[in-house]
């Protein structure tokens, strides 16, 4: 879908550069067809980079998106410019009368911390309370997934031996359902996190249907079944050198890390990382903007 974003956003120059089809508010003000409104919590501590890369798997479809990009009032953002977030964010107080059709809630690095020691835990939870009425569909991204399992079915994380990091094969368990639609039988998603959710209680938990597993990452993708909620513990939107940077940023910190699993040519960091899941994650994207958002959504909100 071409997205209609301002148009000095900084991610504007890098996806017209790739050829993703942006949308200025000039030219989309003046196409007579109803947008799609996405709102986007972005509490991803590099805030500029996640949007590009959410925007590049919305982009150039044949609808028209508009993007509201959100941060939490509760929490200072400490490594984006408060000029940034004054320009191209809002806050939830200021949106919160509005329907939307489709929301995307990112994860973020503090895994280490319960959900309830996290400074806006209280202001998260009244958004995704928000969202059982005023959005069709929500799509939660890694720490985001495993904030949304615990508040709309408590299932908690738990703490993994050692860092989830790398791409990792994932077999797909459920083709009757229209977000893995194309979906190959096996696929590969990055990930990179602390923290994990157990299987046996997304399986048994009513309500839920678990679509994708990885022996080696666990849980992947799952869905409500109403489509109103979906859950995804990976990273698909990441960038081909994402991992290779966390990588070694955490060597630089000193943290003890071994390197992105399968991720490396013959696991060498000195070799160079090869995109292999971009393909599945534009199908998935696509797949929830079609099935879950633009299918699903009222042409007007009662």
């Amino acid at each position: 879908m071409p997205i209609n974003i301002p148009r000095d956003l900084p991610a504007k120059e890098i996806l017209e550069n790739e050829n993703i089809f942006i949308m200025d508010e000039e030219r989309a003000y003046s196409q007579d067809i109803r947008p799609l409104n996405i709102v986007i919590l972005n509490i991803m501590p590099e805030k500029e980079r996640t949007e590009t890369q959410l925007l590049r798997l919305l982009g150039n479809s044949p609808l028209q998106l508009n993007i509201t990009f959100l941060f939490p009032e509760t929490h200072e953002a400490k490594t984006t410019g408060k000029n940034h977030l004054e320009k191209f964010y809002t806050s939830f107080s200021a949106i919160k009368h509005r329907k939307f059709d489709g929301m995307i809630i990112t994860g973020a690095p503090i895994e280490h911390l319960s959900f309830e020691e996290v400074t806006y835990w209280k202001e998260l939870k009244e958004i995704m309370e928000w969202t059982k009425t005023n959005v069709t569909s929500t799509l939660h991204i890694c720490w985001g997934a495993q904030a949304g399992l615990y508040y709309h079915f408590g299932i908690n994380k738990h703490p993994l031996a050692k860092k989830c990091s790398g791409v990792f094969s994932h077999l797909l368990l459920n083709r009757d359902v229209k977000l893995v639609r194309g979906f190959d039988d096996v696929y590969f998603v990055p990930h990179s996190r602390y923290t994990d959710v157990s299987f046996e209680e997304v399986t048994n938990t009513h309500g839920l249907t678990l679509l994708s597993v990885s022996d080696e990452a666990g849980v992947c993708l799952a869905t409500t079944n109403d489509g109103k909620h979906i859950f995804l513990t990976g990273h698909p939107e990441y960038d081909v050198t994402t991992l290779q940077e966390e990588f070694e940023r955490d060597l630089a910190k000193g943290v003890d890390i071994e390197p992105p699993v399968n991720y490396f040519p013959q696991d060498n960091p000195l070799n160079k990382p090869i995109h292999t899941w971009r393909s599945h994650a534009n199908l998935l994207y696509a797949n929830w903007l079609n099935y879950y958002v633009y299918q699903e959504t009222p042409y007007i909100w009662e």
